[in-house]
């Protein structure tokens, strides 16, 4: 851990703060579809049981998404493990890993995943904090490559 500190960090309190707001959605909603408003019309909690990838992509592929989340969290952790890794690195990757990581867990355990955020403004699929984490990765990695190009 002392070589990507960063990234254990950002890995391990997102996965928790992913794992927390699920379970909260899992005892606080009785039923796939309960919905609860913070901004009616605009941006809801609503329990969803997601078979596909982030943001309901390939539904019904959680049997190969789940060693897909596997391989992509192992390969990530040994990537932290054995090289240095940039600031901005280690950002990235850790956001991704608990992302892959926090579905891959519901997969394996429910072979669904647990999404709640709906914003419905824009009729976007629901999605949970895991989605976000993934994200946040790969604009980090985008950032750093566009860094790396422009020197």
């Amino acid at each position: 851990m002392r070589k990507n500190p960063s990234f254990w960090i950002v890995a391990i309190i997102t996965l928790i703060l992913d794992q927390i707001t699920k379970y909260l959605i899992l005892i606080n909603f009785a039923n796939v579809g309960d919905t609860f408003p913070l901004w009616q019309g605009v941006f809801h909690l609503t329990y969803v049981q997601n078979t596909g990838a982030a943001f309901s992509f390939f539904q019904g592929g959680a049997s190969w998404l789940r060693w897909l989340s596997l391989l992509v969290s192992l390969g990530l952790i040994i990537l932290a493990w054995r090289e240095k890794l940039s600031q901005i690195e280690q950002l990235a990757y850790g956001f991704i890993l608990a992302g892959a990581f926090g579905n891959g867990i519901d997969r394996f355990f429910f072979s669904y995943v647990v999404d709640f955020l709906d914003f419905r403004l824009i009729n976007f699929p629901v999605f949970n904090i895991a989605d976000i984490s993934i994200n946040i990765g790969i604009i980090f990695l985008i950032y750093a490559t566009l860094k790396l190009s422009s020197k």
